[in-house]
C-alpha cells in the first residue's frame, strides 16, 4: 500500500467515526426530547396551573432543584403516594416543597473542644 493508500484509508476510517458519532448524538438527543415530552405530560397530570407556574420560577432560581422536585413528584405519582387531588394545588404544592426542603437539609454537627 502507497502512503496515498494509507492516507485515503485514514480518512475513510476518520469520516466513518465522524458520521457514527454523530448519528449517537441525534439518537441520545431524540431520547431527551422524547423524555421531556413524557415529563411535560406527566407533570400537567400532577399540578395545577399555578402550581407549574410556582415550580417554573423555581427553576430560574434553581434549575437542579426544580429536576429533583420533578422527578419526586412523578415517583410519587407514579407509585400512588400522591394521593388526594390530582392535579395539586399550588397550596398543596407549597406544602409538599416545605416537606421535601426539610427533608433535604443536612443536618449540622458542631466539635467542641475538650
Amino acid at each position: 500500500m502507497s502512503d496515498e493508500e494509507q492516507l485515503e484509508e485514514l480518512r475513510r476510517r476518520r469520516l466513518a467515526e465522524i458520521q457514527q458519532q454523530a448519528m449517537q448524538q441525534e439518537v441520545a438527543q431524540q431520547q431527551q426530547e422524547t423524555f421531556e415530552k413524557q415529563k411535560y405530560l406527566i407533570m400537567r397530570k400532577i399540578l395545577t396551573q399555578e402550581a407549574r407556574q410556582r415550580l417554573e420560577n423555581i427553576r430560574m432560581v434553581k434549575p437542579q432543584f426544580a429536576e429533583q422536585i420533578e422527578l419526586q413528584l412523578i415517583q410519587l405519582f407514579q407509585s400512588g403516594r400522591l394521593r388526594g387531588a390530582t392535579p395539586l394545588a399550588d397550596e398543596a404544592f407549597k406544602k409538599l416543597l416545605e416537606q421535601i426542603s426539610q427533608t433535604g437539609k443536612k443536618k449540622e454537627f458542631k466539635i467542641k473542644n475538650l
